[in-house]
């Protein structure tokens, strides 16, 4: 039984994401709330992020949503170093913000600000030791950023009782026209 668990995947531009408005975002969010819910039914009480604009914001938001059917469900920000928004623009630092004061938990695993890549390591380390699986939004034929956390987490399991869940392309089309269909009739 998975109680906690880490979600994650590509940042929105390297799916072509670039506002709000983008259709594909609903679909990615049905994606999640289909897995997440049995899950939920079997006993899942956290989902941990790291606060990346993409997948994980996404996820922030389907949980949000779930907590209203789902109260005992609780989130996690736990990002790899301090002020990972800086750089981003105003709208998507208003995005961030929301997101972390809604958290149940919020917190850097360095104190400090981006130093070097180590950082994203630590943060998958962590995450794979207290976490019980994660769910990845992930396509191996283009395997972007997601690519380190994957494989960390598909050695982690073969040692351990680690569940690595996935959401592929195949998962989002078929999401897409079983949306199309409905739309029709």
């Amino acid at each position: 039984m998975l109680k906690r668990l880490v979600v994650t995947g590509y940042k929105q531009h390297e799916l072509g994401i670039f506002d709000d408005t983008h259709p594909g975002i609903r679909y990615i969010k049905k994606a999640l709330t289909s897995r997440l819910v049995p899950l939920l039914e079997d006993g899942l009480e956290w989902v941990i992020i790291s606060g990346q604009l993409g997948v994980e914001t996404w996820a922030a938001e389907v949980v949000l949503e779930l907590k209203k059917t789902y109260p005992q469900l609780k989130y996690a920000v736990l990002t790899p170093f301090l002020e990972q928004e800086k750089n981003w623009n105003e709208t998507r630092q208003e995005t961030y913000r929301s997101i972390i004061a809604q958290a149940d938990y919020h917190n850097s695993l360095t104190q400090t600000p981006y130093e070097a890549p180590w950082q994203f390591v630590e943060k998958n380390k962590f995450f794979m030791r207290n976490s019980d699986g994660i769910l990845i939004l992930y396509d191996e034929e283009n395997e972007g950023s997601p690519k380190f956390i994957k494989r960390a987490a598909d050695r982690y399991a073969e040692r351990s009782e680690y569940q690595v869940l996935t959401i592929t392309p195949d998962d989002l089309q078929a999401i897409a026209e079983d949306e199309q269909m409905n739309e029709w009739f």
